[in-house]
């Protein structure tokens, strides 16, 4: 299936593409079996910060990771966050890294533009809307700020952010937004907070957040086209599914699945030396996490 195929039958049908982040490339098996298992479309997807910052070494590693494992009736293949300005506020040159997940067979790519001007990205996405198409693959973008650990974002007052909805995509710029730049589906900030990213921040708990519903509907119907939720991670599942009748139609896990395969490793006897069965009781718990999503988000029916 098609990237862009799966976009529109989830916004048709009002269903939802679980998308599972790859920061450690061990992940890429389990999380391809439980969607195979359970017969789901969703996404293995990885970040330029995966790359940067963790362990996945690059997106060509990732995707032949991806390839070795996915099955085309149900995997997809996402490059996820690849911002024009990133978390630590430097430009990125952020073309040639699309055009390389091209070649290495990514059937969606992802701007971030969202510390743009509305101008600016705007135009931005339009450019890398149009370059995706024209390669016969989907564009995901962002509006607004999606909270989290990104320098000042460390000390934020949640609350108060929730309160005066600070950053929250505004729903007259999203109208905007979608009716001008062709992308596939929107990256909205509704409450949800990314994981640590930025350089001072990174070990620092990811605090718990909820979502706005109401603003998550009047975004569906004001834009009209299907919306990603990022920062699923430490949502609780009644926000989640209700997000989904809102009109989110992906969301995405990062740090969770992160810490499945760190409590699988906290767990495994230390007397195991030979590091395929080390690995097996992690591995396995992501599969587990991927499969628990699935089932939340009723994406295996």
């Amino acid at each position: 299936m098609k990237a862009q195929e799966a976009v529109k039958l989830a916004w048709q049908h009002h269903t939802i593409v679980p998308a599972f982040n790859i920061p450690y490339l061990p992940m890429a098996k389990p999380v391809a079996q439980a969607i195979i298992d359970e017969k789901t479309v969703a996404m293995l997807q990885v970040a330029r910060l995966e790359w940067e910052k963790f362990e996945s070494r690059s997106l060509e590693a990732v995707a032949e990771e991806y390839f070795k494992y996915y099955d085309p009736k149900y995997t997809l293949l996402h490059l996820d966050h690849v911002p024009v300005i990133d978390e630590d506020h430097k430009r990125v040159d952020f073309m040639p890294i699309l055009e390389r997940a091209v070649k290495a067979g990514y059937q969606s790519v992802m701007v971030d533009g969202s510390r743009l001007s509305l101008e600016e990205n705007i135009a931005t996405t339009k450019q890398v809307a149009e370059f995706a198409h024209a390669n016969g693959i989907a564009c995901e973008a962002e509006l607004g700020s999606v909270m989290g650990h990104e320098g000042s974002g460390a000390n934020m007052d949640y609350e108060e952010i929730f309160r005066t909805k600070k950053g929250f995509t505004d729903l007259n710029e999203a109208k905007r937004f979608a009716a001008e730049t062709g992308c596939d589906w929107l990256s909205v900030a509704v409450g949800s907070i990314h994981g640590a990213i930025a350089d001072g921040v990174r070990n620092q708990k990811k605090p718990e957040a909820r979502l706005d519903i109401q603003h998550i509907a009047d975004l569906s119907k004001i834009t009209g086209i299907p919306l990603v939720l990022h920062g699923g991670s430490g949502v609780p599942d009644d926000q989640i599914q209700a997000a989904v009748k809102a009109g989110i139609r992906k969301i995405n896990f990062g740090t969770d699945v992160c810490c499945s395969l760190l409590d699988g490793i906290r767990a495994v006897d230390p007397s195991i030396l030979a590091l395929d069965l080390f690995m097996q009781g992690p591995t396995a718990r992501v599969k587990d996490f991927a499969v628990s999503k699935i089932k939340l988000l009723g994406a295996d029916r």
